[in-house]
């Protein structure tokens, strides 16, 4: 996605621009200190901690959805969701899915535990922490230039993602650290080393199983796996539509990217991050050339019950992109794709997947 004219990834980033709540010098003391506590051996198999789905009365607990929760109006850095909208909106997720994924740790993702175990929703939150860029690189493709504020600002993600764990462990299931900052095309690309020290400091202070989400390009690159060995199970995501498919082979496409990855990394337990279909697109960019496919609601729909129908089959879990649309993405086109992913409109409306009598 786009932020101010920047491509930054296709994700919501609630947070990723405030300032660290501690002194920068202070917070790399914590920085250091954690890294080296934990500088511990890979995961062995036996060690994994399982990504264990809620129990639903109605049904299988392995249907999820991702969430952002910024409405018109509202954006990273400046006006949040009030916990009023975010209770609004996390009762409409309660009625279709079971688990939701959060992208930063900051912000809203407090508001949603708390509404959560205020209201006794059926949910369960995979909390992210959003991992921005540290470092410039080199020509080598070597990190250069490490921003002591950025490394602050990562940190602290990573703490509140921790606390918020261990604060709310009727809520949070598991935890993500950084969304797509491995892939070699990510404007907020860090180094495999930087994620495995997170990953690792952040299952040394919690229970919960603990992955990074990337796409299936990092996940065949011979360079995950180092990450995956890493992690408790591995978090993917499949974009059939940004991969040039037709929805006629959009569920082809994505079982076969899935097999692909289980056979690169065999054992991992997978669940997908990140899957959908969006209902608009803008003409110039990326999304023009890269989308051969003409989004619309009907074909959204039809892929988001075929998605999870099969889901339903092989328990396959996954998280469908993404419950709202979201206006603050991308550029200033009103069809920017960014904007067009949710089955719900920015305005809390249903599109065709969920309206009256479907």
């Amino acid at each position: 996605m786009f932020v101010n004219g920047v491509f930054i990834s296709r994700m919501s980033v609630n947070g990723m621009l405030r300032s660290a709540t501690a002194p920068v010098f202070g917070m790399m003391l914590v920085f250091c200190s954690a890294l080296s506590s934990v500088a511990t051996a890979q995961v062995a198999p036996a060690d994994r901690r399982p990504f264990v789905l809620p129990s639903t009365p109605q049904a299988w607990g392995g249907v999820g959805v991702c969430y952002g929760a910024m409405r018109d109006g509202q954006y990273p850095g400046g006006p949040e969701p009030t916990k009023e909208q975010i209770r609004e909106d996390l009762h409409i997720i309660a009625k279709h899915w079971a688990i939701l994924r959060m992208y930063s740790s900051r912000g809203a993702a407090e508001l949603a535990c708390q509404v959560i175990r205020e209201d006794k929703l059926p949910l369960r939150l995979v909390v992210g922490a959003w991992i921005a860029q540290e470092s410039k690189r080199g020509p080598q493709g070597e990190p250069v230039d490490v921003d002591p504020q950025i490394v602050a600002v990562n940190q602290a993600e990573v703490r509140e993602a921790i606390r918020l764990a261990n604060e709310y462990p009727d809520v949070v299931m598991a935890i993500n650290i950084a969304n797509e900052a491995l892939v070699f095309w990510s404007a907020h690309r860090v180094p495999v080393s930087v994620i495995v020290n997170y990953i690792r400091q952040t299952r040394a202070e919690t229970k919960l199983p603990v992955t990074t989400f990337d796409t299936e390009l990092f996940w065949l690159d011979p360079e995950s796996v180092q990450v995956a060995a890493e992690c408790d199970y591995l978090g993917l995501h499949a974009y059939a539509m940004w991969n040039g498919q037709q929805i006629s082979d959009a569920m082809h496409w994505t079982r076969d990217r899935l097999e692909a990855v289980r056979a690169k990394h065999p054992g991992l337990p997978i669940v997908l991050g990140e899957l959908g279909w969006a209902t608009s697109k803008g003409t110039q960019g990326d999304q023009a050339r890269l989308i051969s496919a003409k989004p619309n609601e009907r074909d959204q729909e039809l892929f988001f019950r075929t998605l999870r129908d099969w889901a339903i089959e092989v328990r396959q879990p996954y998280f469908w992109f993404s419950a709202f649309d979201e206006n603050w993405k991308g550029g200033p086109e009103p069809e920017e794709v960014e904007k067009h992913w949710g089955v719900y409109k920015a305005d809390r409306t249903p599109k065709a997947v969920f309206q009256t009598g479907k």
